[in-house]
């Protein structure tokens, strides 16, 4: 009997230890592959100017992450933050004033502003927060008909524009590096030559447009907390490497969504990517199909 006992007992501990009942939807990481706790991850970004937040766009957690995020950061700094996102191009700042402002109907802002296909999901929650609280928020990006221009006709395009077009974008020219981190990205995605240096380019324009009316819009005291995709702001690049053109005496951290099989380490290949890395199973629930 007792041998019994023993047996059932060694077989109960042996289907225990092997189930495991905690299942994170994310962990968090430092730069250094190191977990961190959010209350430090916090603390640490409470005392930058500006806070680029990248994500997987079709990324569940991250985007709850972002209003959570905001919410702890506005009651760390007394309320004293700005909001901005690429999701959302200059020439609709107007619209966005007024809506937050309560001079325009919810439903004239949303048939008027171009807004992204998962925005009732994705980017609402962040702007009824914004205009819960009466916080500015920036439309940040270059309009997307200017972007496929480059794209599309070359870079030096842009300075056929009128005078009021060009104040929808940053400052021309923009530098540009042909061997930057970005046309690398380009070329891990399988593009090469000419079609790599077009898109290249209009991705320079958007990140410097970005990182221009983040720096047009920051404060002296406040943080400006910025969501952009993570290939905007990944290994330093993107619209970091233009906040460092336009006010170099800045504080910037970043933080970017990453997805794996398993959790509990970050792969090598995401060392370094951001000051803070959330790192999310690679089987997440998405909002939409795609990335």
């Amino acid at each position: 009997m007792k041998q019994t006992v023993l047996f059932l007992l060694c077989i109960s501990a042996l289907l225990f230890s092997s189930f495991k009942p905690h299942k994170p939807a994310y962990q968090l990481y430092g730069a250094n592959g190191k977990q961190v706790s959010y209350k430090k991850m916090l603390k640490d970004l409470a005392g930058a100017d500006i806070m680029l937040f990248g994500e997987y766009h079709n990324n569940p957690i991250a985007h709850w992450l972002q209003v959570e995020v905001t919410k702890a950061l506005y009651n760390a700094q007394d309320g004293q933050i700005t909001m901005g996102a690429e999701m959302f191009e200059s020439d609709n700042q107007l619209i966005i004033d007024e809506y937050l402002q309560g001079l325009i109907s919810k439903e004239k802002f949303e048939a008027e502003c171009r807004l992204w296909p998962n925005y009732p999901t994705d980017y609402e929650p962040l702007i009824r927060f914004a205009k819960d609280s009466a916080i500015q928020f920036v439309a940040s990006n270059i309009p997307r008909r200017y972007a496929a221009l480059v794209h599309k006709r070359g870079i030096d395009k842009l300075n056929d524009l009128s005078d009021e077009a060009k104040r929808y974008m940053a400052p021309l020219p923009i530098a540009f590096d042909p061997d930057s981190v970005l046309i690398q990205k380009m070329g891990n995605m399988g593009m090469m030559g000419k079609s790599a240096l077009s898109i290249a380019k209009a991705q320079a324009i958007k990140d410097a447009t970005m990182a221009w009316f983040i720096t047009q819009n920051h404060t002296q005291g406040q943080l400006f907390i910025h969501y952009n995709g993570s290939f905007h702001s990944d290994d330093d690049g993107g619209i970091r490497k233009y906040l460092a053109i336009y006010r170099p005496q800045l504080t910037v951290k970043t933080i970017t969504t990453v997805s794996q099989s398993q959790i509990d380490h970050l792969d090598e290949d995401y060392l370094n990517k951001a000051d803070y890395i959330i790192c999310v199973p690679d089987n997440m629930t998405k909002t939409y199909v795609g990335r």
